[in-house]
């Protein structure tokens, strides 16, 4: 077990040295997940060593290895990362341990479960930026839980604080090098008390883990960079100024055309009524936030003004179609979604004073047409 132990230590330096080889990536921010995505399971061989609050002497490396105090056992977990910093962990860890009684190392046997509820901080991730090809993950831990000693019959409650090392082998499969210190109520190995004198960690019963084995990423694991909205809203206005901006040529075009007419005889003012006045009518889009029917920006209504204004003028309907983004959410969600968004462009056509009878409203529900999918949050405004 001692051997063990020296190689599991040994592989912990070497594994380290090499992960810190990495460069550095560009932080940025990603964008939401929904519930069932960035799950994972794990399984593990572990390594543990026991220390018992009957014991008068503080833990030292040199005794952490005494084969009357150590065993082999396994764990495994269930977690969810709710962003590519912070998760959460349920992890069950145990079967065979040892109760310190003695120097004798089948009187220590026992066995034992341990059941605990974690939260993980993916340091590499909230100090150097997401990146999903990352080979090598530094990830401290807390938890707290139950333990309870089979052979003994005998509960406690405990704390843990870890380091949890992930090394890459593929998208969804991960290598784990698990190292973690916990401390339970002094009931954990069956025996009652403490010696005289012992304070603060020595009247606990103490686990040093050392885990190693495999993590595997359930359904959907990376996560998506969030685009520049700022960015996206400046090209987006600067898109519709530009149409705004053939559409103020094209009226005046009208203008010069009627003015031309009025300058004709009377007799030939008769044709008029056969003139065909052409304007351009570019849609207009409208965007909203993640899962809202909120307007991003006031600003898209200027542009949507303006073509209410020429439909308007010449008699014309407007159609506006409400749309979702089809990456997050139900069908049915996104459906209502672009409805509602649909809907609240349409009031504000009304605020504007258009006809609400001249308005058809469509949901077209949840699509990927614009890229980035972000984009697809939107309403859009079109004459019939």
């Amino acid at each position: 077990m001692r051997k063990t132990f020296l190689f599991l230590t040994l592989m912990t330096v070497s594994l380290t040295a090499w992960a810190q080889e990495e460069t550095p990536t560009e932080k940025h921010s990603v964008t939401t997940n929904s519930f069932w995505a960035n799950w994972f399971v794990q399984a593990n061989v572990v390594g543990s060593s026991f220390w018992d609050s009957q014991e008068a002497s503080a833990v030292k490396f040199s005794k952490l290895t005494k084969d009357y105090r150590t065993n082999l056992g396994l764990s495994v977990a269930i977690g969810k990362w709710f962003t590519p910093g912070v998760g959460l962990r349920t992890k069950l860890n145990g079967f065979w341990g040892r109760s310190v009684v003695s120097e004798d190392k089948e009187l220590n046997a026992c066995k034992y479960l341990t059941l605990q509820e974690q939260v993980l901080l993916n340091l590499s991730n909230l100090l150097l930026g997401y990146n999903e090809q990352r080979c090598w993950n530094f990830i401290p831990y807390a938890g707290g839980g139950f333990g309870r000693n089979l052979t003994h019959n005998s509960n406690a409650l405990g704390l843990t604080l870890g380091l949890l090392n992930t090394f890459r082998i593929t998208n969804k499969l991960a290598a784990n090098l698990d190292i973690n210190y916990g401390c339970y109520e002094p009931t954990f190995d069956g025996l009652t008390g403490n010696r005289a004198g012992q304070t603060g960690l020595k009247t606990k019963d103490r686990i040093v883990n050392v885990e190693v084995g495999l993590t595997y990423r359930l359904g959907k694991s990376s996560w998506k960079q969030s685009p520049d909205f700022e960015a996206m809203q400046t090209l987006t206005q600067s898109e519709l100024d530009a149409l705004n901006a053939q559409l103020q040529d094209a009226l005046a075009e009208n203008d010069r055309l009627n003015a031309e007419l009025d300058a004709r005889p009377q007799e030939q003012q008769e044709v008029r009524t056969d003139t065909i006045t052409k304007i351009l009518t570019a849609p207009v889009s409208v965007f909203f936030p993640l899962n809202k029917a909120v307007i991003s920006s006031r600003r898209d209504l200027q542009n949507v003004a303006a073509l209410a204004d020429v439909a308007r003028k010449n008699g014309a309907r407007l159609v506006v179609t409400g749309y979702a983004d089809s990456e997050t959410g139900s069908a049915d969600r996104n459906r209502q979604l672009s409805q509602q968004r649909a809907d609240v462009v349409a009031d504000e056509l009304v605020k504007m004073g258009f006809d609400r009878s001249q308005i058809d409203v469509v949901a077209a529900g949840g699509v990927d047409t614009l890229n980035p999918q972000p984009y697809n949050r939107r309403a859009l405004v079109e004459i019939k």
